[in-house]
């Protein structure tokens, strides 16, 4: 499995972003699909997940303000952050679990006025 992060960039505090996680390969095998985070000085902390019956779960500093959905037709997962605020700024990172565990590549946020 290969996953391709993208969307990332800059924006300011209250902004929206709609990050992209493209899979390819054996992606029959995958079980479900996360995002996780990396701000500064940091350790990586998960963001969402959902699974492949859709469920969805995410962590309680973005209830309300990130959304996480999939498109089967383009083998793609998405983030969609609102209400974005400073403490957001981190490199993300889609991640999924199957027979293995996978990372992507990663994409910037920062969020700064």
């Amino acid at each position: 499995v290969q996953l391709q992060a993208s969307g990332g960039g800059l924006v300011q505090p209250g902004g929206s972003l709609r990050l992209a996680c493209a899979a390819s390969g054996n992606i029959f095998s995958i079980n479900n699909m996360n995002w996780y985070r990396q701000g500064p000085g940091k350790q990586r902390e998960w963001v969402a997940r959902i699974t492949r019956f859709d469920n969805i779960d995410y962590a309680d500093f973005v209830k309300g303000r990130f959304t996480i959905s999939r498109d089967y037709a383009k083998n793609t997962v998405y983030l969609q952050m609102d209400s974005l605020k400073p403490e957001d700024t981190a490199v993300y990172y889609c991640n999924a679990i199957g027979y293995s565990t996978y990372w992507g590549q990663g994409t910037q946020v920062t969020v700064s006025s």
